[in-house]
């Protein structure tokens, strides 16, 4: 598995990937793996490949709900770098898979030396944090419908298929709904011929048809990631 399947490790200058290189350690990610917990000092960064991370706030009688993915495009643990060291939501494997971790004082020694790194990694947490503000417009003013089409394309964008391996629970519990309101929208989508839903299993057969039916959101998101990382693919 190449690192710089990774779109953040890719976009790393020759020098500065020398000296990350030695440094990164391949790791699988299965599915519901939680990378860190809410209030928890970071001793990691991860840079997903071939996964998917679902930054969750959990709220104190359990539920949840997705501020964010991040997927071949970035990475998970940015509050490391923005001075908190720890941060309010939790990090979840969302689509099983690899990646790559790099210890925290690695990063920020990095970091630190206020080169392209630095301006690298700010980039990315301004597009990570368009998404976060999206996603809460999106969840508060747009239908079930739009939401879970914006979900499934925000996934296909860091998958290498078009086949998501995820329950209706753990996607209810992703957006923050009811898991019968995402059996009726998925039942919408089958019959339209967007999606094929079996168990635990989504095939996309009309990606199209999803932009199509999904809310500004995703297309919004899409754009800034490419306005603010031009070297780096968001699809």
């Amino acid at each position: 598995m190449d690192p710089r399947s990774n779109h953040l490790l890719a976009a790393l200058p020759d020098d500065e990937w020398e000296r990350w290189f030695p440094h990164l350690e391949a790791i699988e990610m299965p599915l519901g793996k939680v990378l860190y917990e809410s209030g928890i000092r970071l001793s990691h960064v991860y840079f997903p490949v071939t996964s998917i991370v679902s930054l969750l706030y959990v709220m104190e009688n359990g539920a949840s709900a997705e501020i964010a993915v991040v997927g071949k495009e970035g990475l998970v643990g940015v509050s490391l770098f923005m001075g908190g060291e720890s941060t309010t939501s939790r990090a979840v494997v969302q689509s099983a898979g690899m990646g790559y971790r790099l210890k925290s004082q690695l990063l920020m020694l990095e970091f630190n030396r206020a080169g392209p790194v630095l301006h690298l990694l700010l980039r990315y947490t301004q597009a990570l944090i368009t998404q976060m503000a999206q996603t809460s417009v999106c969840n508060r003013h747009h239908s079930l419908d739009q939401q879970l089409c914006r979900w499934l394309l925000l996934s296909l964008d860091r998958l290498p298929t078009n086949e998501l391996v995820m329950t209706q629970e753990l996607i209810a519990s992703m957006l923050g709904v009811r898991r019968e309101g995402v059996t009726e929208a998925a039942g919408r989508l089958q019959q339209c011929g967007l999606i094929s839903y079996r168990r635990g299993h989504i095939t996309v057969l009309d990606r199209a048809g999803l932009e199509q039916r999904t809310c500004e959101c995703y297309a919004v998101v899409k754009t800034e990631y490419g306005r603010l990382l031009p070297a780096i693919k968001a699809t």
